[in-house]
């Protein structure tokens, strides 16, 4: 059986004027994510590694952003917002935990190697820029922006968060429709979809995407 390696993630937000704020950095033209607006992160490596796998993820997470924005954030500040598990069709797999965290004073000092421009973004703005093509996305990335549109200061984004258990994605891709599915969704095992059966999918074959979940 392959062994996955493990990745890390770190959702920064800051309180804006009516909304949150999140940190997006747009990587180079090559490599993972080419061109695409993610959240800083990346995956683990030794010296994140200790006897605890979400511990580990953290330290991996504060690391990376570290390095790849210059933003100093500790481990104890994040909380776990979900956990993101490959399709099989990538080439490239992680498995990748997903965490927020307040963002620390400070400007941002991007490493060119690992990423070429930032901003500090509405969730909403981001997934609007997307659906017009203006803004490179992946699925966890808009899932997860998808998701915080809902808090209008850091503060209620991190009690709700802090809540509830890690949302668990172990995705299943069919490229024939476009699809990006979820356990939930009545098409999760392969079964065909009936007109109200439930939903939990992002629909990616076209811009804007849009999300199914019920």
């Amino acid at each position: 059986m392959t062994v996955i390696p493990t990745a890390a993630t770190l959702v920064l937000m800051r309180d804006g004027a009516g909304a949150i704020e999140v940190l997006l950095l747009q990587r180079p033209d090559r490599g993972s994510f080419a061109g695409g607006w993610v959240f800083p992160g990346g995956r683990v490596e030794p010296v994140d590694i200790v006897d605890d796998e979400e511990l580990t993820a953290r330290n991996a997470a504060v690391r990376e952003t570290a390095e790849e924005s210059g933003l100093i954030v500790s481990p104890d500040d994040l909380l776990p917002l979900s956990h993101w598990s490959p399709p099989e069709q990538l080439a490239t797999k992680f498995s990748t935990w997903f965490f927020v965290a307040e963002g620390p004073a400070g400007d941002v000092a991007l490493q060119a190697a690992e990423a070429v421009a930032s901003q500090w973004i509405r969730p909403a703005d981001a997934l609007k820029q997307h659906g017009a093509g203006r803004l490179r996305l992946f699925p966890p990335t808009w899932v997860t922006l998808d998701t915080l549109m809902a808090y209008p200061t850091v503060e209620a984004a991190r009690r709700s968060i802090a809540s509830r258990q890690p949302q668990r994605y172990a995705t299943v891709q069919d490229s024939e429709r476009g699809l990006a599915i979820w356990e939930g969704d009545e098409a999760y095992d392969g079964s065909p979809d009936t007109e109200d059966g439930p939903r939990h999918r992002l629909h990616v074959g076209s811009l804007p995407w849009r999300f199914e979940h019920r």
